[in-house]
């Protein structure tokens, strides 16, 4: 009979169950590893080998079969070397389990060729598919033991090879359990602060109804007027993550392999700026193994694109799907994979290709502003709810000593405003927020009085905005009315949403050219 021990593998960001199935027939020796692994698990027979020998045991001189069922489903990975040299070990009867039933334990773990246990990424998914399988005992080697020690429930070991391994599960090595960690500590801690910025009063105001509502946005100003400046202290004002969203973050940077400290999770929600020169694959997710890309590791953070006109057309059009779905689906021949999404999008540009659209030093026709703006279509640009001029900050406000809001007083705003929202949502699966409002909810939630349904009229004629533009302004509106704690949406709020489209005016003029 085929011996039988558990590893697990990844689908996207999460884990799920192997079986690995280990027999040997007598014939010609050799080993065949089937269910469809990908080259590092093909090449798992030479580390095998090489660790099964140096760790002082025999490799058996027969046909070697070993099989990862189900085998219709493709696997990546050289962590399944340990669970298949323990299976071997076991098939081979040169190992005996002493009190242990083998199929309550997981194997988690690359071996070298001496017999070392090599860190894996993606530890987390896998332990959690355990728990969910009923397995409440795994093995993992001794640098991922805090990151798989951030699942309750599941009794985690930590071995430095295949030696210490096979002592353990004989009992003739006594190893403790790793505690499970204690509740984290959601506090982050910014070396940045909103209280860096000058003279930006206005716009910080547009800002915090970004942040309050999870609403995208368009920073447009010259050169030096701070436009990075303040993206990069946006997650400074969002609210604290919950475990929940920790653990999505956690899991994504663990199947991504960009967990810098495996025993915490990730806190801090993320902020990711990729250069304008990111290729396609880098920003939605790709690679023969279909990776996580940048949409994904800002999921619950923020994404912002630095000189958005500078991206290739292919490349912004490709945020259309996460923008709308807070998911992508990264199809390759190797696999397919679906990641979460569900970020913030902050853009900066230039009002025009020389950057001092306005000012005296611009000699820039209207034509070339207009072609230089179409380089962001009209589909993205439809998906960003709030469009902002960024102006220079004047000599006076550069140098005084006008105190600017801190971060903390910022947040505590959001935070009062994301709990009307938590609890007008609580009831909703996926929605946590006005940006995620379906149409349903818009026309209960974003009822607008006879005064506001009128000059939104006027707008809305005047400059040929899409139904989706009209539903952005539904939801910026109820955001600006929940940082009031209004009940309804008044007409200033409806005001407020009108002058958050900066370019609307510019771009009807300029396409009259």
């Amino acid at each position: 009979m085929a011996s039988l021990v558990n590893s697990f593998a990844i689908s996207g960001i999460d884990g799920y169950l192997v079986e690995i199935e280990t027999d040997t027939l007598y014939g010609k020796p050799s080993i065949s590893i089937i269910g469809l692994g990908d080259r590092a698990i093909k090449e798992s027979s030479e580390r095998i080998q090489a660790a099964i020998i140096h760790t002082g045991y025999e490799f058996p001189k027969m046909k070697i079969v070993i099989n990862l069922a189900p085998g219709d489903v493709k696997k990546r990975g050289s962590h399944f070397d340990l669970g298949m040299a323990i299976g071997l070990l076991l098939q081979s009867k040169q190992i005996t389990p002493n009190n242990i039933d083998i199929n309550s334990f997981g194997f988690i773990g690359e071996l070298s060729l001496n017999g070392h246990l090599r860190p894996c990424t993606g530890v987390l998914p896998m332990v959690i598919a355990a728990k969910n399988s009923g397995i409440k005992n795994i093995i993992v080697p001794i640098e991922n033991m805090g990151e798989a020690s951030l699942v309750n429930g599941v009794h985690v070991y930590g071995l430095e090879n295949l030696k210490a391994v096979i002592e353990f599960l004989e009992g003739s090595r006594e190893i403790g359990q790793v505690e499970e960690n204690p509740n984290p500590k959601f506090s982050p801690n910014y070396p940045i602060d909103f209280s860096d910025v000058k003279g930006q009063d206005i716009l910080i105001e547009y800002i915090v109804v970004a942040a309050a509502g999870g609403h995208n946005m368009l920073m447009v100003g010259s050169p030096g007027c701070g436009k990075s400046m303040i993206a990069k202290r946006i997650p400074t004002i969002l609210p604290k993550m919950s475990e929940e969203e920790a653990l999505e973050v956690t899991k994504i940077y663990s199947v991504a392999g960009l967990l810098k400290d495996r025993g915490n999770l990730v806190t801090e929600r993320p902020f990711r700026a990729p250069h304008h020169s990111a290729s396609l694959n880098s920003l939605v997710g790709g690679g023969n193994n279909a990776m996580p890309g940048e949409v994904s590791l800002a999921h619950n953070g923020v994404l912002f694109l630095d000189e958005v006109a500078e991206f290739s057309k292919k490349t912004l059009d490709a945020l259309r799907q996460p923008l709308e779905d807070k998911k992508v689906t990264v199809a390759r021949v190797n696999s397919t994979n679906t990641y979460p999404s569900n970020f913030m999008f902050i853009a900066a540009m230039n009002p025009c290709p020389c950057g001092y659209h306005g000012t005296s030093k611009c000699k820039c026709t209207d034509y070339e502003i207009l072609k230089y703006r179409q380089k962001v279509s009209g589909p993205i640009l439809d998906r960003i709810d709030i469009q902002k001029y960024v102006h220079p900050v004047d000599f006076i406000n550069l140098t005084g000593n006008n105190k600017s809001h801190t971060s903390a007083e910022l947040r505590e705003r959001v935070e009062v405003a994301r709990e009307i929202q938590r609890i007008r949502y609580k009831d909703l699966k996926g929605i946590n927020c006005n940006a995620q409002m379906t149409p349903n909810l818009i026309k209960k939630h974003c009822q607008l009085n006879k005064e506001s349904k009128a000059l939104l009229k006027f707008a809305y004629d005047k400059y040929g905005y899409s139904a989706r533009t009209y539903d952005k302004f539904l939801k910026v509106a109820r955001t600006f009315a929940d940082l009031d704690a209004s009940p309804n949406i008044r007409k200033e709020d409806v005001m407020s949403v009108l002058l958050s489209r900066d370019l609307d005016k510019e771009r009807t003029r300029m396409h009259t050219i």
